[in-house]
């Protein structure tokens, strides 16, 4: 057994790679988002058509993301993200190259979000690849990660590059490095190591449409898609809404910011701890109920807090816990699943997600009416995260990682 089953150093440089182009995507997702206002005057359109750019791709996920899981799960890694890595380097790069045309940059845009699920819907399966079970979470946590740099870089960055070199120069920055990075993630990404990190057989999966249907019989798999139903919608719409909710406390539009860029600091923080815990401790449930819990508090400073340290303490709080119980939810989906394969698993979580996202985000929008105070949907918000403590408690321990003795 022991001669059947190895653990290679490069598993972390296709980690690196990996985590390159997770951050690149979405750096190209909201690199609009800091200077909206300066887009609107660039290409003379609406605010609304600008925030298009970014909302591209909630919409087109919706419709890319099980054909994308099915062809990592059906052709690899080295196949699957490499779809997601080229149409991101092309699209991104001819982004910049027409950067002057808003046409362009919508085309554009739909280029890289139909490629994007290629990418974000593989983290699980880049850890069956190539990491045995107890470092998942924490190749999950490091996955996610990038996530959270890409859009802090993004927002530090990007107000930067446009005062320095204008709107054009900026996106072509950003497409060349993206170009660059997926050429890097194609070279240098391999499908799997000579010999599994597993035990052999336990890296078998069945077919998609039979793993969906083992999934959807699973309970514990049903109660985590609800769970990540409301708990990412709630992410999306807090992240997308945070300074129509805090400015009727006479918060600023740039004490916003900073309380938003606090958020992914603390889900930077957050997904540096919690998964790797979860590995040391060989345990899931118990981790997904404290990060489901932790964050209720940060809610409700968010919700109600009057001062600005109050308020900062609350976003670090919330994106700790909420942002940092992903990448577990992600493992743990792939684990109670098993032999359903990782990529259908995971999509079925982002996809949830990503549906609750668009209905959260439009439904503060219907709420409240304009300059209103967004309190009433908060409350509601805190009441589904306590419901969804209840759920989450129903959840049965993860029996593959308390057993693996890799």
């Amino acid at each position: 057994m022991e001669q059947e089953i190895k653990v290679y150093r490069y598993r972390w440089v296709v980690l690196l790679v990996y985590f390159l182009i997770n951050a690149l995507m979405q750096i190209q997702w909201i690199a609009f988002a800091p200077v909206t206002s300066e887009a609107v005057v660039f290409y003379q359109v609406s605010a609304l058509q600008i925030d298009l750019v970014s909302l591209i791709f909630m919409i087109v996920y919706l419709f890319i993301s099980f054909p994308a899981s099915y062809i990592i799960d059906t052709w690899g890694i080295r196949i699957g993200i490499g779809i997601g890595a080229a149409l991101m380097g092309i699209f991104g790069f001819v982004k910049g190259i027409y950067g002057a045309s808003y046409e362009m940059v919508i085309i554009s845009q739909i280029g890289i979000a139909v490629g994007q699920p290629f990418v974000l819907n593989s983290v699980t399966k880049v850890g069956v690849r190539w990491f045995p079970l107890h470092e998942r979470a924490t190749q999950a946590g490091i996955s996610v990660l990038a996530q959270f740099v890409g859009i802090i870089i993004a927002m530090a960055l990007t107000p930067v590059l446009f005062k320095m070199y204008g709107m054009e120069k900026m996106l072509l920055i950003y497409g060349i490095a993206t170009l660059a990075g997926a050429l890097i993630f194609l070279i240098f990404n391999k499908e799997k190591p000579p010999l599994p990190p597993c035990p052999p057989g336990t890296d078998e999966r069945i077919a998609v449409f039979a793993g969906l249907k083992h999934i959807f019989k699973q309970k514990d798999m049903v109660y985590l898609i609800i769970f990540f139903f409301v708990a990412l919608g709630i992410f999306n719409a807090v992240t997308t809404w945070i300074e129509q909710i805090i400015s009727p406390r006479g918060f600023t539009i740039t004490e916003a910011g900073i309380a938003g860029a606090l958020m992914m600091i603390g889900g930077i923080v957050g997904a540096s701890i919690l998964p790797v815990l979860s590995d040391k401790m060989r345990k899931r449930k118990v981790f997904i109920v404290i990060a489901s819990i932790g964050a209720i508090p940060g809610l409700v400073g968010m919700t109600f807090a009057g001062t600005y340290a109050m308020l900062l303490a609350s976003c670090l709080i919330f994106g700790f816990f909420l942002m940092a119980g992903g990448p577990i939810c992600y493992q743990y989906s792939a684990e109670i699943s098993y032999p359903a394969p990782e990529a259908t698993s995971q999509g079925l979580l982002m996809l949830a997600g990503q549906i609750s996202g668009i209905i959260f985000i439009f439904g503060m929008d219907i709420l409240t009416a304009a300059g209103s105070s967004k309190t009433p949907a908060m409350l509601i918000f805190l009441a589904l995260m306590a419901a969804n403590v209840f759920l989450i408690l129903k959840l049965k321990e993860s029996k593959m990682v308390a057993t693996d003795a890799i």
